[in-house]
């Protein structure tokens, strides 16, 4: 059982490494490490800025202790002076006490002054780090965002990118659908011309219909011509000339058969009549 929970810590584990990978930004780690770096410095530069203020409160006080020490000496000096030895000695003891303080005083700020130099100098160091690694943060950011375009651009050329991706999905669909639509057109064209399918409209003729149609037509157009032929032969023929006697002018009369055959060959011949008008 302990086996089996240690690997789902572990599955979980890689799994998580994977998410953080695919989200994390390089940049914006760095900036993050940057900015805490910063924030490091500020504090070394507030530990220098108070050991320094700490000794500079234990100069003061040397010095306030040093002032003190003199006016003992010059009071000592004028109670001798004065015949008063007992005041003399109490001041001078006093200074006594004042010149171990004061001993302190300096032991306590030749440390201060040891422990502001190594601030000073850890300081000066981290300074020099932190401006580096900001040299280098930019570097690599620009790098890195350099490499970023150059691999969208790449993608998007070769297409395997999500945006470019779904482009090609789309444009593929579209131009499946336009094929379909053609085969399909196409089948329905070829069933209404062999007959397997029967238009509702009664608009759609097959081709044997359209041939004859066709056919039906030129026959029509052929005779309607012939007719404004032999109308314009009729109209357009010699005047006839006088009759010099009987039997020329009954030679010159045209028979009755010819004339009414001549009369029915001027006549226009109606258009044969299409399958669909039958």
């Amino acid at each position: 059982m302990a086996g089996f929970f240690s690997r789902l810590a572990l599955i979980f584990r890689s799994k998580a490494d994977k998410a953080l990978d695919r989200v994390e930004d390089p940049r914006q780690t760095l900036d993050y490490s940057y900015q805490r770096q910063l924030e490091l410095l500020q504090k070394v530069r507030r530990g220098v800025a108070d050991v320094a203020t700490s000794r500079k409160r234990v100069e003061l006080q040397a010095q306030q202790m040093q002032s003190e020490m003199q006016k003992l000496t010059l009071s000592a000096q004028r109670a001798l002076e004065a015949g008063r030895e007992d005041l003399a000695r109490e001041a001078l003891t006093r200074k006594s006490g004042l010149q171990a303080q004061l001993g302190d005083l300096q032991t306590q700020h030749a440390t201060l002054q040891g422990e502001e130099e190594k601030l000073v100098r850890a300081s000066t160091r981290l300074q020099a780090k932190v401006d580096a690694f900001r040299t280098r943060k930019e570097t690599i950011k620009a790098t890195y965002s350099a490499a970023e375009a150059q691999t969208r651009i790449n993608e998007a050329f070769t297409g395997i990118s999500e945006e470019m991706g779904d482009v090609g999905l789309a444009i593929q669909r579209a131009e499946d659908k336009t094929l379909q639509m053609q085969a399909r057109a196409s089948a329905v064209d070829e069933l209404l011309a062999s007959g397997a399918l029967e238009d509702a409209t009664g608009t759609y003729k097959d081709d044997i219909t359209r041939e004859l149609d066709s056919l039906a037509s030129d026959a029509a157009v052929e005779n309607e011509l012939a007719a404004m032929k032999s109308q314009l032969a009729v109209g357009s023929g010699p005047a006839p000339t006088p009759a010099l006697s009987s039997s020329s002018s009954t030679e010159a009369s045209p028979q009755p058969g010819v004339a009414e055959a001549s009369q029915e060959s001027a006549q226009p011949q109606a258009a044969p009549q299409s399958p669909e008008d039958q």
